[in-house]
C-alpha cells in the first residue's frame, strides 16, 4: 500500500509537474521569513530533517505563525517520500517499522496543517500535501474532499485533477475519474499518465474500446521520447489477454518489459500470454522472474506452480504450492501486483 500512496502526490511534490504548472509544485518562498525560506531550501534539496529542526526552532519563538506550520507539515511530507526511498525495512533512528514511520509522520503532517488553518487560510498546494497525507493512511474520502477542495480553488492546476483522477479510481468513482482526468488533459495535452489513467476508467466502466484507445494513444505520444512510460504498454497488453487475444499482447508486454525489467507485473502478464499459447518453458521463465522481484506475492508461487505442473515437474510445483500455503498464512492479501491501479 505504500508504494500506492506515496504515487498519489508525486507530481505536487517531487517537481514532475508538466512546464506549465511548475508555479504550483512548492509552496511560495516569496515574503517568507528568513528562518522558513532556509528551512524549505533544506527540504528541496534532500534534508527534510535538518529542515524540520530550523521550522521548529522558528515555532518555538512564533507558535501562531501560519507559514511555520504549513511548511512543517511540509516537510513532514518529504521526510516519507525520502525514508521511503531508503532500502530495508527499519527507520534509521530505531526500529520503528517504515509503516508505523510514515503513519506516525502523515499525522504529524495533518496536525501541523490543522494548526496553521487557525491562523491563515492554506493554500491550494497545502490542499493537495494534505490529501496526499490522507491516502498514505488509507483514507480515501478524505482525501477526495481536499483534492476536490484544491480544484475548485485552482481549476486550471493539471496536477491536482490528475491526483483526484488518481484518487477517483482507487474509489472506484469512474465516471468522475474520467472526468477529472479529461480536465487534466485539457489543460496538459498529450499527459501520457493521465491518458493511460483515463483508459483505465474507461476499462472500469467496462468500455473496452474506449479504453483501448486511450492506451493506444498514450503509445503513440511516446513515439519520440526517449524514456517511456511502461503502463500504457502494460494495460493495452492485459487488455488483450482480457479479451482472449494472448497472441496480440505478446508486442505490447515484450516492451513493457524492456522499458521496466524490474517490475514484477510486466513478467506475470507474459508469463500468463506465454502460458495461453502453450509455450510453457516460456510461461515458466517470465513467471520465474515475476517470482524473484515479488518473493511475497501468493498469486506468482501459485501460477508458476501451476506452470509446473503442466509439464511434469511435480516436485517444483509443489514447493510453489508449500510456499503459496505459508504466505497466505502469513498475510492477510496476496493481491496480484498486477491489479490495475492508477500510476
Amino acid at each position: 500500500m505504500l508504494t500506492a500512496a506515496l504515487a498519489i502526490a508525486p507530481m505536487c511534490a517531487q517537481g514532475q509537474a508538466p512546464a506549465s504548472q511548475s508555479s504550483q509544485l512548492a509552496p511560495a518562498t516569496h515574503e517568507l521569513p528568513a528562518e522558513l525560506q532556509r528551512a524549505r531550501s533544506l527540504a528541496d534539496a534532500g534534508n527534510p530533517v535538518q529542515a524540520e529542526t530550523v521550522v521548529r526552532q522558528f515555532l518555538a519563538q512564533q507558535a501562531d505563525s501560519a507559514e511555520g506550520h504549513f511548511l512543517l507539515g511540509y516537510i513532514l511530507f518529504r521526510e516519507i517520500q525520502a525514508e521511503a526511498r531508503v532500502d530495508g525495512a527499519t527507520r534509521y533512528r530505531g526500529n520503528t517499522s517504515l509503516g508505523e514511520f510514515v503513519n506516525g509522520r502523515a499525522r504529524a503532517s495533518l496536525a501541523e496543517y490543522t494548526e496553521g488553518a487557525k491562523h491563515a487560510r492554506p493554500s491550494e498546494f497545502d490542499l493537495k500535501i494534505v490529501a496526499s497525507d490522507y491516502i498514505l493512511l488509507q483514507d480515501l474520502a478524505d482525501a477526495d474532499k481536499w483534492l476536490t477542495r484544491a480544484v475548485d480553488w485552482e481549476p486550471k492546476d493539471a496536477d491536482a485533477w490528475y491526483n483526484l483522477g488518481r484518487t477517483k479510481y482507487t474509489e472506484n468513482k469512474f465516471e468522475e475519474a474520467i472526468h477529472a482526468f479529461q480536465q487534466c488533459l485539457q489543460l496538459d495535452p498529450k499527459n501520457v499518465k493521465a491518458e493511460d489513467n483515463l483508459g483505465l476508467s474507461y476499462y472500469g466502466l467496462g468500455r473496452a474500446d474506449d479504453a483501448r484507445s486511450a492506451y493506444e494513444a498514450a503509445i503513440q505520444w511516446q513515439s519520440s521520447v526517449p524514456q517511456k512510460d511502461p503502463e500504457p504498454f502494460l494495460d493495452l497488453g492485459t487488455l488483450c489477454l482480457e479479451q482472449g487475444h494472448p497472441k496480440d499482447a505478446l508486442p505490447y508486454l515484450l516492451q513493457a518489459i524492456q522499458i521496466a525489467p524490474d517490475e514484477a507485473k510486466g513478467h506475470e502478464k507474459l508469463g500468463k500470454a506465454y502460458s495461453m499459447l502453450d509455450q510453457l518453458p516460456e510461461a515458466q521463465s517470465e513467471l520465474q522472474k515475476a517470482v524473484t522481484l515479488a518473493p511475497e506475492t501468493a498469486s506468482l508461487h501459485y501460477m508458476l506452480g501451476q506452470i509446473y505442473r503442466k509439464q511434469g515437474l511435480v516436485d517444483k510445483a509443489n514447493i510453489e504450492f508449500k510456499r503459496v500455503a505459508e504466505l497466505n498464512g502469513t498475510h492477510s492479501s496476496d493481491q496480484s501486483p498486477t491489479t490495475p491501479s492508477p500510476q
